[in-house]
């Protein structure tokens, strides 16, 4: 279930919060896997948005979106073939992080007769994909420069770990040497011949670190349009006010103690990774055990208990993974249902 009001006001907060920095806000669609989110998060003034796989590239462009960037390795020939042909209807974009995979994508590209725009991957943090700044970044950027069907079009720096440091201090640091990193790559590579158009990266927890940077021009947000109860942990001074906007509603379908009730949303409704669900506005009552259908309530003696059959909302721990538990978002306004929106990419993990 989505609150409109509050979905509405984080896509103006995040707008306004870039507005004159001097960067492109390109949402990632991983958070919502759902086009009309991302046709709503273009017309608010995004350049475009961020996909994680050539399966939910694909939902994007069926929907309606017309700029695509896999923030992510795309390898394996049906899937690069895919990934090409999709660029025969869209603007499509890439990541690569080794020669071989370039080359690939070279092969790709000149079957399906397109460009693909490729951005070389750095590591600047994270420790999980990218090759390292410095030399091998060079290397690689000259391998994309020199394919015919390929152009070079910047670099991906993204520091996914930093996103849920707790401290505002701990996310500044980690941006702060993933910068470097970015200034001084960038820097070889102009020094060497090829400029670089584009340096993006950044995510909810730390976007107005890299958009101060001035190595960042383009910004990568996906989670501030729903917000989940992980994020809500990190100290957010100074940043936007974003709020929770995203609930999974549950029923309460047993109630067989004083001090225990049980709703119908477990393990396939929210996921976990992050954390069990919060409940929301019951004061006493925490959600404390998940199974497969089965979440288990326990309630404080004088807590607000829930009766049977009541709806309780819940704040998941962590929303891209929860999201893509559901085939639908309800969309709520006041009360009562606007709209649905369906999640078009849910399940494209390929």
């Amino acid at each position: 279930m989505l609150e409109l009001d509050a979905f509405e006001r984080n896509m103006q907060r995040m707008a306004f919060a870039v507005r004159g920095a001097g960067v492109r806000l390109r949402p990632h669609a991983k958070s919502h896997k759902c086009p009309e989110i991302a046709l709503r998060q273009v017309a608010a003034g995004a350049v475009g948005i961020c996909c994680q796989k050539t399966s939910e590239a694909e939902a994007m462009v069926d929907g309606g979106i017309r700029d695509v960037f896999v923030s992510n390795e795309v390898v394996g020939a049906a899937k690069l073939a895919r990934l090409a042909r999709l660029a025969q209807r869209a603007r499509v974009s890439v990541c690569v992080d080794d020669a071989a995979n370039a080359a690939e994508l070279e092969r790709s590209a000149r079957a399906a007769g397109v460009e693909l725009h490729v951005l070389v991957e750095i590591n600047v943090g994270a420790d999980r994909c990218g090759v390292e700044p410095g030399a091998a970044s060079l290397a690689l950027a000259r391998a994309v420069a020199g394919a015919g069907h390929l152009r070079f079009a910047g670099l991906h720096a993204y520091h996914g770990a930093a996103q849920h440091l707790r401290k505002v201090s701990d996310r500044r640091a980690a941006i702060a040497l993933a910068t470097r990193k970015a200034r001084a790559t960038k820097a070889l590579l102009e020094s060497n011949g090829i400029p670089v158009e584009t340096v993006t990266g950044a995510g909810t927890g730390t976007f107005l670190f890299e958009a101060a940077s001035e190595v960042y021009n383009e910004i990568q947000p996906g989670s501030y349009v729903f917000m989940d109860a992980d994020y809500g942990a990190n100290d957010w001074s100074g940043f936007p006010d974003f709020e929770q906007s995203l609930f999974v509603l549950a029923t309460v379908m047993s109630v067989p103690t004083a001090d225990r009730a049980v709703v119908d949303a477990g393990l396939k409704a929210s996921s976990v990774d992050s954390g069990l669900p919060q409940v929301v506005g019951r004061r006493g009552v925490e959600y404390v055990a998940a199974s497969d259908e089965h979440g288990v309530l326990r309630i404080a003696r004088g807590g607000d208990a829930p009766r049977l059959g009541e709806k309780v909302r819940l704040v998941p721990g962590h929303c891209d993974p929860t999201v893509n538990l559901h085939d639908w978002i309800v969309a709520v306004r006041g009360g009562k249902v606007e709209a649905l929106w369906r999640v078009a990419a849910r399940g494209a993990g390929y």
